[in-house]
């Protein structure tokens, strides 16, 4: 995923509002920049989480500053966020909260787990078992708590930022098919580029603590009101039949390859058109054209569809997958 283009016609006569909350999530960018080096395919991918009321998942090698680019964009943010340490060891109710006896009222009183906020950060989510990951699932999808039969609704807005290490890796575990699915967007997070590896050792040197972003000078540059604004705007971006019938297409074509067993479902075709829709609308549109579709197409599909083992054994890859589609459905004028 690159950056929205801002070329072509611009919105007409745009809310005031509306502009100012495209810029406040713009400078996020630039605030995340004090902390963390390049890597702005995957702020933009955050954003657009944040825009369509979606969970990301980063996914990269130890050491390439996925938790420190979760917490900065935090940071950015005048929002309540909390950390989540994913363990072998960690069970349900850390994650949800669960019910404590107080011998003062000989009473059971809920207790908040770290999911009651606005932003978390999962860190290593696929470091603990399967059992406690899928605590997650009501939480991710219908954003509540149930306990004992009582739904707890959690704040507004409520984002899941989750870090994993590949799969492969020692001591992780594959997260559940449906889990997998209540993620909004997939982003790989790359080892950096020479030059950007350079600007990180010039940063230690003149004294950069990660552990210190306010010392950074991070600083938050959006809130709520902003965030309000912008999805009201997201939902009003047009979208033509056309491309309707474009994104539908790709997601068959996914559920038709050879080298699939599973392709994208239902919820993958709408997570495409709600990703298009946030691209658009941060390159300045209040339409979606088949460019937007592809720009988010890899990050939106990559961890819907699944391999069969004798194309791993090949080599394929799921992004190598969906550019084939991408290749071969036709792009509507």
């Amino acid at each position: 995923m690159s950056q929205p283009s801002t070329a072509g016609p611009a919105t007409s006569g745009p809310l005031a509002d509306e502009d100012e909350a495209r810029e406040a999530l713009r400078r996020l960018r630039t605030e995340i920049g004090r902390a963390v080096v390049g890597q702005d395919a995957v702020v933009t991918g955050l954003v657009i989480a944040l825009l369509c009321r979606g969970h990301v998942l980063l996914e990269g090698v130890p050491g390439v500053a996925k938790t420190l680019l979760v917490r900065a964009f935090a940071a950015a943010l005048d929002l309540d966020t909390k950390r989540l340490q994913f363990t072998p060891d960690l069970m349900p109710g850390d994650v949800t909260g669960s019910l404590i006896f107080d011998p003062r009222t000989a009473a059971f009183t809920f207790r908040e787990g770290p999911v009651f906020t606005n932003l978390l950060l999962a860190d290593e989510i696929n470091r603990t078992p399967p059992k406690t990951q899928s605590a997650l699932l009501e939480v991710m999808e219908e954003r509540q708590v149930s306990v004992e039969g009582v739904a707890r609704p959690l704040p507004t807005p409520f984002v899941v930022a989750a870090t994993q290490n590949p799969i492969e890796y020692e001591g992780t575990y594959p997260l559940p098919e449906a889990q997998l699915d209540r993620f909004l967007l997939k982003l790989a997070v790359p080892l950096p580029s020479r030059e950007e590896e350079l600007g990180v050792l010039r940063a230690h040197h003149r004294g950069f603590d990660p552990s210190d972003l306010a010392a950074a000078g991070v600083r938050p540059v959006t809130n709520a009101a902003d965030l309000a604004a912008a999805r009201r705007a997201v939902g009003q971006v047009r979208v033509s039949e056309e491309v309707f019938g474009y994104i539908v297409d790709l997601c068959r074509a996914t559920r038709m390859s050879p080298a699939l067993s599973l392709g994208a479902s239902p919820r993958g075709t709408t997570a495409l058109l709600n990703t298009a829709k946030a691209w658009g609308w941060l390159a300045g549109r209040d339409y979606v054209t088949p460019d937007d579709v592809k720009s988010v197409t890899r990050a939106t599909l990559r961890h819907r569809v699944r391999l069969r083992p004798e194309a791993e054994l090949e080599g394929v890859t799921a992004d190598g997958v969906l550019d084939a589609v991408l290749g071969t459905v036709p792009t509507p004028r």
